[in-house]
């Protein structure tokens, strides 16, 4: 078996978790009879995972050089937050009668009093059929 499949063998788990975590590699080769492995990260965080996977595979990594950036852009976007819950205003409801239809208890109209500062100021607030409030979860 050649030097570099042997280490590459060594190191599968590594190479794995780069893999699975987006790392992006630039070079995977052998140098000064090390497995040279080059390339960048999404993030501190996933770095310092491969880090972690190198040390559980040998912790002196003699036979390795890893050269690892973190590079933002390779983190996958954000995840969009859900739209907000809402509900329309239908006539004869209260502050009181929509906070106990979604909290099961009226004494909560405060939460929505807060999740809807351009339309309600405090209990006195009037609500109007066909209005539209967020309602916090």
């Amino acid at each position: 078996m050649e030097r570099i499949d042997e280490l590459k063998l060594k190191y599968q788990s590594v190479l794995n978790l780069i893999q699975q975590k987006g790392v992006r590699l630039a070079h995977v080769h052998l140098k000064d009879n090390k497995l040279f492995v080059q390339g960048a990260a999404p993030s501190q965080e996933i770095k310092n995972d491969i880090w972690n996977q190198i040390k559980l595979v040998d912790g002196a990594y003699a036979d390795l050089t890893c050269d690892l950036t973190v590079d933002a852009s390779l983190a996958p976007p954000a995840a969009a937050a859900p739209a907000p819950r809402t509900y329309t205003v239908v006539a004869g409801d209260s502050l009181w009668k929509i906070a106990s239809h979604f909290y099961k208890n009226g004494a909560q109209y405060p939460k929505i009093i807060a999740a809807n500062p351009g339309k309600l100021k405090d209990e006195k607030s009037v609500i109007h059929p066909g209005d539209v409030l967020v309602i916090p979860e």
